[in-house]
């Protein structure tokens, strides 16, 4: 039996539920699957607990990683060389990558009885360093998961993680093709795009039903973690221009974080305390009535990779609109699946926005100053629900989370195997695949 080893820096986490599902979708192929995480997990998260959480480290398994890293100093030397004279990183940096490559010596410790025949790192943070590191020490395949910030905003020693990776899985076509200009030298055939996904439905239908609205409100919808990259206070600031110009609104933001505070304060400076709510985390089982309510669901973020909000919105049938970035044109196709407005740009956003409220007020949706027919309600009618089809067909077919979940088990198993050079598993792997296959063809479109 192959035995993987797969590190996340937080595991199991709200906002990531995609790494629990990679794991139960391996362990279902029939690997051995040593789920761990660099920090416990944090309070009230559900899923599948870590055989293995690194920090706080005891102080036996310091002892024992000390000798391992003496006895295989060869092995893990040219990563602290890398650390400590390569590159362009400051002080700080080789720090941290020191204190990461002791932390992968403690993680191979943990995992040399195990029989590992690989190593996974889902992101490229420096979870990735300390699986790179162990499995060095180890002597054993290693390979990560890239994102979005991970690989264009915080991609810190990527050359080293490229060069010592297998294989390396990235979410988006963008990404690809900026790994292979970035890093030249790694080899194309090594970099695989591995798509997310999120649950759809059965059935695609073109005549969506439409919520009645008791509200003359446009209702605008984020969700998202309370971080700057998320740039929440680029919404605050477009809310104020709506403000200003009379449009009738609410917006709702769900997620916490550590931008909370600064932007409670940006709201109260605009005069916004009653048109935008901060709701805090939201659980899972909640979001469909958020999602319901809302006329569109916006995203804001500077860096992203493709982000499961915009694919449950779209699964759900409704109208999104987010900056054109990196890997997100893939998923949202400009006025086809969805809308896209020139990053960093107010005035464009601001204006796809009133865009689409006045298709909205052309379908006869937000109609508070009309009392007859309204001639352009056919065309508008017919545009919205075609983004909306279409929106669902897109994910349906390119994000939908049990194919996608195949294609990754059948691409990592079969590089593992492989790798590893275990035949009989590779047969078994081809089986798998075709049962895959199979599986696939008698999908209903």
């Amino acid at each position: 039996m192959l035995t993987v080893a797969y590190l996340a820096n937080q595991f199991p986490c709200a906002v990531e539920p995609y790494v629990g599902e990679e794991i139960e979708e391996l362990r279902g192929r029939g690997l051995r699957v040593i789920a761990g995480s660099v920090r416990a997990a944090g309070v009230g998260a559900v899923g599948c607990a870590p055989e293995i959480v690194l920090r706080p480290v005891r102080v036996s398994v310091m002892l024992r990683a000390l000798g391992l890293s003496l006895r295989r100093w060869t092995r893990i030397s040219p990563l602290i060389g890398r650390a400590v004279f390569g590159g362009r990183e400051g002080p700080f940096r080789r720090a941290k990558a020191l204190l990461h490559t002791w932390l992968g010596s403690c993680y191979a410790v943990q995992l040399q009885e195990s029989g590992v025949d690989h190593i996974h790192a889902h992101h490229g943070y420096y979870g990735s360093w300390i699986a790179m590191a162990a499995a060095r020490l180890l002597d054993v395949g290693f390979s990560m998961t890239l994102h979005g910030s991970d690989l264009l905003v915080h991609g810190v020693y990527l050359d080293t993680k490229l060069k010592n990776c297998a294989f390396c899985l990235t979410v988006s076509e963008y990404n690809r093709r900026y790994i292979l200009e970035r890093y030249p030298s790694v080899q194309a055939g090594r970099v695989v795009v591995s798509r997310l996904g999120v649950s759809v439905g059965e059935r695609v239908d073109a005549s969506l039903p439409r919520r009645e609205i008791r509200s003359t409100h446009f209702a605008l919808l984020s969700v998202g973690r309370l971080h700057a990259v998320k740039d929440h206070a680029f919404l605050v600031r477009a809310c104020a221009q709506l403000q200003e110009y009379g449009v009738s609104f609410e917006c709702s933001i769900a997620g916490d974080g550590p931008e909370r505070r600064r932007l409670e304060s940006l709201i109260r400076k605009r005069g916004l305390g009653e048109k935008v709510i901060l709701l805090g985390h939201v659980a899972r089982r909640q979001m469909d009535s958020l999602y319901d309510r809302a006329d569109v669901v916006v995203l804001t973020s500077r860096s992203e990779g493709i982000p499961l909000v915009l694919m449950e919105a779209m699964a759900r049938g409704k109208i999104v609109l987010a900056p054109a970035i990196t890997g997100i044109p893939e998923l949202v196709l400009a006025g086809k699946t969805g809308f896209l407005y020139e990053a960093g740009s107010l005035q464009d956003f601001v204006s796809r926005l009133h865009f689409i409220r006045s298709l909205l007020v052309g379908s006869g949706k937000k109609m508070p100053e009309r009392s007859g027919p309204n001639p352009a309600m056919p065309s508008a009618t017919r545009q919205l629900d075609w983004v909306r089809h279409a929106a669902q067909v897109q994910v349906r077919h390119n994000f939908n989370r049990r194919k996608n979940l195949e294609s990754f088990g059948d691409l990592f198993v079969r590089r593992i195997a492989a790798q590893t050079g275990d035949l009989a598993h590779e047969n078994s792997v081809l089986q798998q695949i075709q049962l895959s296959v199979q599986r696939h063809r008698s999908l209903p479109v």
